[in-house]
């Protein structure tokens, strides 16, 4: 049984995971996971079912507010939820095969992955988006043919950005395997799917975090309704988990528009180096008895 100290940390701890998913188009598992985990010792399977259902809340309380703000691309979200949702079924259904200890490596190996191709763009997006250069570019077939752009009001410098979508194929490919690790890992597929969008598709940061957070949730849900059935939801962690993301995910949406975007790609990377290091840390001493210094 947890004590009310315990529950108001969980509560402080995903209040931040809901307020940095939600700036940055993620469900706010790769910090939940990680806390349940390290912090409050939940077993790795248990803390990615809790992880999933709190994806779905904070989808629900961010994702309606960039629907509201016009940010959000729905045409584009429902073309590629067609292969997330596949996806994160697959994954759910692996991870009750799948050894608990591997899955912090896999883990690390998508935080850091995201971190270098998020840091290694940062030049290059805040120049596009103040010379709205996201129009000059070829659509392929399928997205000309879904009439895959966009549109949106950056609060930051204050001027329409527009876009055109492209490599809408492989961009469905890819959100295959996000999906797969939702699944795997208790996360929304959000640290895949803004990358994906943002670096390979054309799709502004801001836009990509925007749809992104439209999407985890149905991905989101698929793993879920698995979980519940295996049995592997603790209702005790779930409610003050949920309810934490949900408030952090609506203080976050309120504020990601008037941010630079060059900083947010900034606290991306930082956020994905410091959690990729101690998930690899807790994966290599689990796995290979191999203990990293903390940070």
């Amino acid at each position: 049984m947890l004590e009310l100290t315990s529950h108001l940390s969980l509560l402080g701890l995903t209040f931040i995971a809901g307020f940095l998913g939600a700036l940055m188009g993620i469900g706010g598992g790769i910090i939940i996971v990680p806390a349940l985990t390290i912090i409050f010792g939940v077993p790795i399977k248990e803390a990615i079912a809790i992880s999933i259902v709190t994806v779905v809340a904070t989808s629900i309380s961010g994702g309606s507010s960039y629907v509201e703000q016009r940010i959000t691309n729905i045409r584009l979200a429902i073309f590629l939820e067609t292969s997330t949702t596949i996806g994160a079924f697959i994954g759910a259904l692996l991870v009750l095969i799948v050894s608990g200890n591997y899955l912090y490596v896999v883990f690390a190996l998508l935080a850091f992955f995201l971190a270098a191709s998020q840091i290694l763009s940062v030049k290059r997006e805040v120049e596009r988006t103040e010379s709205n250069d996201f129009m000059n570019i070829t659509q392929d077939r399928v997205s000309r043919y879904f009439n895959m752009r966009g549109e949106y009001f950056d609060a930051s410098i204050n001027h329409k950005v527009e876009y055109l979508v492209k490599n809408s194929v492989l961009g469905w490919i890819v959100s295959f395997f996000a999906g797969l690790a939702s699944g795997l890992l208790g996360v929304g597929g959000g640290i895949f799917k803004v990358s994906v969008m943002n670096i390979f598709m054309n799709v502004p940061l801001k836009a990509a975090v925007a749809t992104s957070k439209f999407m985890i949730g149905v991905t989101a849900a698929t793993s879920a309704i698995l979980y519940f059935v295996a049995g592997l939801l603790n209702l005790e962690y779930i409610a003050p988990a949920a309810l934490g993301t949900m408030l952090g995910a609506s203080a976050g949406t309120a504020l990601m528009n008037k941010i630079k975007v060059g900083w947010l790609k900034i606290l991306f990377f930082l956020l994905m180096c410091y959690i990729g290091y101690n998930m690899l840390g807790k994966g290599l001493l689990l796995t290979l008895s191999l203990r990293l210094p903390l940070i």
